[in-house]
């Protein structure tokens, strides 16, 4: 069928109001070329901080970084130095316990790279012939598959580790393998901690992913929470979301279809749900701000469009 666009609905007055809201903090960010604000001495994860909202009342799908909108959180475990340098370049005085902490006593990812770079690697870096490399802040680009919280639901997800964590009892006693056994072990109870701590956030939220979505907002709220956890917890370059539209988009036909969505609730549900990915923000330094200019994350999501047949992927079935 023939793409047409005059199924779209136009952006709700929430929506709307919603935006707005946010624009005022986008303006003061592109006016000062500074964040709106960020921690002093809060080390995020996926727990640090309690639910945040641009205005509760009129969101369909909730959940910020922080405490509140814009606010940019500290991720020193990818490396102290950007955010001692972010510190200064902003004006504000990091807590000395904080930067002892990530000095001292806690090895970052940042250490841990120049651990093993080589002499000529380092030349290269500090001359400017090498730009960009994610060794001061986090990993490179992470991607991950954000739905199977909607399409399981944590409790399945943690079942199920602790399940391969049991079966590797045997390979562990025989001293198979030990090292890759021991690290296997090691990073699914790190799954697990990190899968409830999800599902602790949600609960914050008022929401519980323990099961899997049943609906439309549920489904897209549950693939947010997912994400929102990785970008609490990670910075690195890129933090894709990956393409969820064809996912969601069965659970928005089947509400439609039996008569719980119409399509200005349907684009109200991707409108706040892009909105949230919108706000997401990384404490930088100006010098990252000139190197990518637009104090960007990509995310990376493709709603619609048209395939490789030349199909278009927006029709209304």
């Amino acid at each position: 069928m023939k793409a047409m666009k005059a199924f779209l609905a136009q952006a709700t007055p929430a929506t709307t109001a919603l935006w707005q809201k946010v624009m005022v903090g986008i303006r003061q960010e592109n006016a000062t070329h500074a964040p709106v604000d960020f921690d002093t001495n809060i080390a995020t994860t996926i727990t640090a901080h309690g639910p945040g909202y641009i205005d509760q009342d009129l969101e369909t799908i909730v959940g910020l970084q922080t405490d509140k909108p814009l606010k940019r959180a500290l991720h020193p475990y990818g490396g102290i130095n950007m955010i001692r340098s972010s510190f200064e370049a902003y004006g504000r005085e990091m807590d000395p316990q904080f930067e002892y902490l990530f000095t001292d006593l806690r090895k970052t990812h940042n250490q841990g790279v120049f651990d093993v770079y080589s002499p000529e690697m380092m030349r290269c870096r500090k001359s400017g012939v090498l730009t960009g490399l994610p060794d001061g802040y986090g990993r490179g680009r992470i991607i991950g598959d954000y739905r199977r919280v909607a399409l399981y639901g944590i409790a399945y997800l943690v079942r199920e580790r602790e399940l391969q964590f049991t079966d590797l009892q045997g390979r562990l006693e025989r001293g198979e393998d030990l090292e890759a056994t021991i690290r296997l072990r090691e990073e699914l109870a790190e799954h697990r901690r990190a899968l409830l701590q999800i599902q602790q956030m949600a609960a914050n939220y008022g929401f519980d992913i323990s099961r899997p979505a049943m609906n439309a907002q549920e489904a897209v709220q549950w693939v947010y929470f997912a994400y929102l956890a990785a970008v609490k917890s990670q910075n690195g370059g890129a933090m894709s979301l990956g393409r969820t539209a064809s996912f969601l988009d069965i659970y928005i036909e089947r509400d439609m279809q039996a008569g719980r969505l119409n399509e200005v609730q349907a684009q109200e549900l991707i409108d706040h749900f892009i909105m949230k990915i919108r706000m997401v923000r990384f404490l930088r330094t100006p010098e990252f701000d000139t190197l990518f200019s637009g104090d960007p994350i990509w995310a990376t999501e493709v709603i619609g469009g048209m395939g490789a047949g030349r199909t278009h992927a927006g029709d209304q079935k």
